[in-house]
C-alpha cells in the first residue's frame, strides 16, 4: 500500500485582501489594549508638566498670536478673510497642528513602543489606534478653545457646525494615511522625522492657514493645487459658517485617501515586524 505524501509549505500571506482583512480584525480586537496604551501615554505626557494639558493648544495659540500681532501692527498686509482675523488665524493654525500631529502619530506611537515590540507579541495595529485616541483627546481640547473664540468674536454657533466633525475626521484620515507610509522608513532613519518637520513648515506657507488665497499670481496657483488647501479651507469654513469653496476637491481627496489608507495598513503590517527584527539583531 503506497504511503500518502503530504507537502508542507509556508502559507502565502502576500495577498493584499487577506492582509487587509487581518489588519482590520486586529484593529477591532486590540481596542482595549490601544486604550490602555493611550491612557498610559497621555498620563505620562502631562504628569511632570507644570502647565499640564495647556500644552495641547499652546503651539497653535502662540503661532496665531504672532500673525495677529503682525497683522494688527501693520507689519504685514493680509487679504481680507471675511471673518475676524483672530478666528481665521487661530482656526487655521489649530487645524494645521492637528494635521501635523496626525501625520506624525503613527511613527511617534510605534517608536514609543520600541521597547516592547521585540519582547511581546501583540497586534501592531494597537499602536495606530492608540495614536488616534491620543490625537482625538488633544484635538478635543483645542476645539473647545476654538468654540470659545467663536463666541468671543461674535461668530457664534450655526448649522454648519454639525458637519464640522466629518470634515475634521477627513483631516485625520489624510494625515494618518500619509503617516502610515512614512512610519516604516522613519523607524529606520531618524532623519525622516526632521525632513517631515521641515517640509510641513514650508507647506504651511503655501497653504491658506494664516492668510487667504491671493486673487492672482503664482502663489494662488500653488495654493489651489496644494492638496492640503481643501482640507484646511473646507474644515474652517464649516466651523465659521462660510460656504465651502473647495468642496469637490475635498471629496475627491477623501475618495483617493480611502484606498491609500488600506494600502498603508497592509504596508505597515508587512514592514513593521521586519523592521523590528532588523533593529533587534
Amino acid at each position: 500500500m503506497p504511503l500518502e505524501t503530504r507537502i508542507y509549505q509556508k502559507e502565502n500571506n502576500t495577498k493584499i485582501l487577506k492582509l487587509l482583512k487581518a489588519s482590520f480584525h486586529d484593529i477591532i480586537a486590540s481596542r482595549f489594549l490601544a486604550k490602555q496604551l493611550a491612557v498610559r501615554d497621555i498620563t505620562a505626557q502631562y504628569r511632570q508638566s507644570y502647565l499640564g494639558i495647556v500644552w495641547a493648544f499652546i503651539t497653535p495659540l502662540t503661532t496665531a498670536f504672532v500673525w495677529i500681532f503682525l497683522n494688527m501692527s501693520g507689519t504685514i498686509q493680509l487679504t481680507d478673510t471675511g471673518i475676524p482675523y483672530p478666528v481665521y488665524a487661530f482656526a487655521g493654525t489649530l487645524l494645521w497642528s492637528i494635521l501635523n500631529e496626525s501625520i506624525n502619530s503613527p511613527m511617534a506611537s510605534t517608536k514609543s513602543a520600541g521597547g516592547i515590540l521585540s519582547k511581546i507579541n501583540f497586534p501592531k495595529e494597537a499602536l495606530l489606534v492608540s495614536g488616534i485616541y491620543k490625537l482625538l483627546f488633544n484635538s478635543a481640547i483645542k476645539i473647545v478653545l476654538l468654540l470659545v473664540f467663536l463666541v468671543v468674536f461674535g461668530i457664534g454657533f450655526h448649522s454648519s457646525l454639525l458637519l464640522f466633525p466629518f470634515a475634521f475626521l477627513g483631516v485625520i484620515l489624510f494625515g494618518t494615511t500619509i503617516g502610515l507610509f512614512i512610519t516604516p522608513i522613519g523607524m529606520l532613519y531618524n532623519d525622516i522625522a526632521k525632513i517631515i518637520s521641515l517640509g510641513l513648515g514650508f507647506l504651511m506657507y503655501i497653504t491658506p492657514v494664516v492668510y487667504a488665497i491671493p486673487k492672482e499670481g503664482i502663489m494662488r496657483t500653488f495654493m489651489e493645487l496644494n492638496p492640503l488647501t481643501p482640507l484646511i479651507l473646507t474644515t474652517r469654513d464649516l466651523i465659521v459658517g462660510l460656504e465651502p469653496q473647495y468642496l469637490t476637491y475635498y471629496f475627491a481627496l477623501i475618495v483617493v485617501c480611502l484606498p491609500l489608507l488600506c494600502i498603508g495598513l497592509v504596508f505597515y503590517r508587512i514592514s513593521i515586524p521586519i523592521i523590528v527584527e532588523r533593529m533587534s539583531s
